[in-house]
């Protein structure tokens, strides 16, 4: 993992791992409420296939459509690749996410995603503010 660290500390690092590995988490146990969770009030999100939400409420009510069921034949994992600081508040977050099967292993010919999360530090905790969900089509 790559990142721009010139105002950060370790502990802010540490933390938007940390909600990466809940998106994880609650995209695995298919829990919307953990999900919806990490979103600021007014956040804004594009899913891969392009949808536009605007807003917690929105998001849940999508997420509460797609996600229950969504990994029953398979899953994902994410992993941070780089972080960039844009002020000691305020980052953004590219991460890989690779399809796997439920056992772990990477899925043939499945692409992975390329999420962006901006996130923003807000009373001492990092929160998705505008997101945006990639499908790799190229490989």
């Amino acid at each position: 993992m790559r990142t721009t660290d010139t105002d950060t500390t370790a502990a802010d690092l540490a933390a938007i791992h940390a909600v990466v590995a809940t998106i994880q988490h609650a995209q695995q146990t298919e829990d919307v409420d953990e999900f919806v969770s990490l979103f600021r009030p007014d956040a804004i999100w594009t899913t891969a296939a392009g949808r536009r939400l605007f807003g917690r409420e929105a998001i849940a009510a999508f997420t509460a459509r797609a996600l229950p069921g969504a990994m029953a034949a398979s899953t994902a994992t994410y992993t941070v690749e780089h972080v960039l600081f844009i002020r000691p508040d305020v980052a953004a977050v590219k991460v890989r996410q690779q399809p796997v099967t439920l056992a772990g292993d990477p899925i043939p010919g499945e692409h992975d995603g390329s999420p962006l999360y901006v996130m923003a530090k807000e009373d001492g905790r990092w929160l998705l503010t505008a997101c945006q969900n990639t499908a790799v089509t190229d490989g």
